[in-house]
């Protein structure tokens, strides 16, 4: 199998898991409604960046050093899940304050805290760094070429950045965002119920596997 051959089944594979829903796809969704398009397209940034951490980290072998230490991996599973009901939290808490949105709005400091939410909420499931190894695992040679180890985090971060900036300009159009202010406080804690769902779920079952 060629490197071309490795690589595009490695894309393909991931791709097929990021269009799957999830905590990353709710968050990127709801930040383009209700913040600006740039706040959405800077969290498909994070996300592009978060996934590139996950592939270094799986290329790099943090799985067996997972699969060695199991209170690692349930340490990582309990304060993914806190974080992601934090957010949960906070999603709740604001449904029912008013908001105004529009791109003109978007000042840097608004965009690099979308960036940090997404990165942060990309990287807090570690069940994913387990997909991404399991992928690699299966389809990477065990002598890995250097094109392929340098290209792999560059496809994975179009993968990543690349679906989400289409959930962003998807949901950040007229029509969606309209519906989203005439239900904002129904949508937000529909929201951070499935957030805090996730969150709970990936605490309890790391607890259970103590």
């Amino acid at each position: 199998m060629s490197s071309l051959s490795i690589f595009l089944s490695i894309i393909a594979a991931l791709f097929i898991g990021a269009m799957s829903p999830g905590p990353s796809f709710v968050l990127v969704s709801r930040i383009a409604m209700s913040r600006s398009r740039l706040d959405g397209l800077a969290a498909a940034l994070g996300m592009g960046v978060g996934g590139v951490a996950f592939s270094v980290l799986a290329l790099a072998g943090l799985t067996t050093l997972l699969s060695h230490f199991g209170w690692l991996y349930l340490g990582l599973k309990v304060a993914g899940g806190a974080y992601l009901v934090f957010i949960a939290f906070r999603i709740w808490r604001g449904a029912r304050e008013p908001l105004h949105v529009g791109d003109a709005g978007s000042d840097r400091r608004a965009l690099g805290r979308s960036f940090t939410t997404a990165l942060l909420t990309q990287i807090s499931n570690p069940k994913t760094i387990v997909v991404y190894a399991s992928i690699f695992a299966a389809l990477l040679p065990k002598a890995v070429p250097l094109g392929l180890f340098l290209a792999v985090p560059i496809g994975v971060f179009a993968v990543e950045a690349g679906w989400y900036a289409v959930v962003a300009l998807a949901f950040s159009a007229t029509h969606p965002r309209r519906l989203y202010l005439a239900a904002k406080t129904s949508i937000d804690r529909v929201a951070g119920t499935v957030m805090a769902g996730l969150g709970v779920q990936l605490v309890t079952s790391g607890l259970a596997g103590r």
